[in-house]
């Protein structure tokens, strides 16, 4: 097999991977299509039968770096909350929908909906703080104990 042969199949398999993964997390959080469409930015003629190919892998998300960006803040989001809530995988479901204080009472999934790639950011940066440091640019420092300088 040639390598460009190879490297397109390797990409259509990463793609396969990253749908399939993003689907099951969207059917955790029990969105309906109109959600899912605002939450990957796809157009709102992708109709409900074209997720249940998603699902099944018979197709892909498109190869766009702003779908695959989102889809990858969905990941990290889902991540974190797996981070958070190791002993109870159903929470993450829960968390996403339910308000919160640090969000001025609103959901982090109206936070993601309403501000779409900067809620996504919002909401990653409450979750996890190592995204949030980075975000910042800060350097991390080497501790030195006084005395050793």
């Amino acid at each position: 097999m040639s390598d460009d042969k190879q490297a397109a199949e390797d990409k259509r398999e990463a793609l396969v991977q990253i749908t399939q993964a993003v689907m099951r997390l969207m059917d955790a959080w029990e969105l309906n299509t109109q959600q899912m469409q605002a939450l990957l930015l796809l157009p709102s003629n992708v109709r409900a039968r074209a997720f249940q190919k998603y699902r099944d892998g018979k197709d892909v998300l498109p190869d766009d770096a702003d779908v695959l960006r989102r889809a990858s803040y969905l990941l990290r989001i889902a991540d974190a909350l797996r981070t958070s809530y190791p002993r109870n995988p159903r929470m993450s479901g829960r968390w996403i929908k339910q308000a919160h204080r640090r969000f001025g009472r609103r959901s982090p999934l109206s936070i993601i909906l309403e501000g779409g790639e900067g809620g996504m950011i919002a909401v990653l940066s409450e979750l996890d703080c190592t995204f949030s440091w980075d975000l910042t640019g800060s350097k991390g420092t080497t501790y030195r104990p006084a005395g050793n300088t």
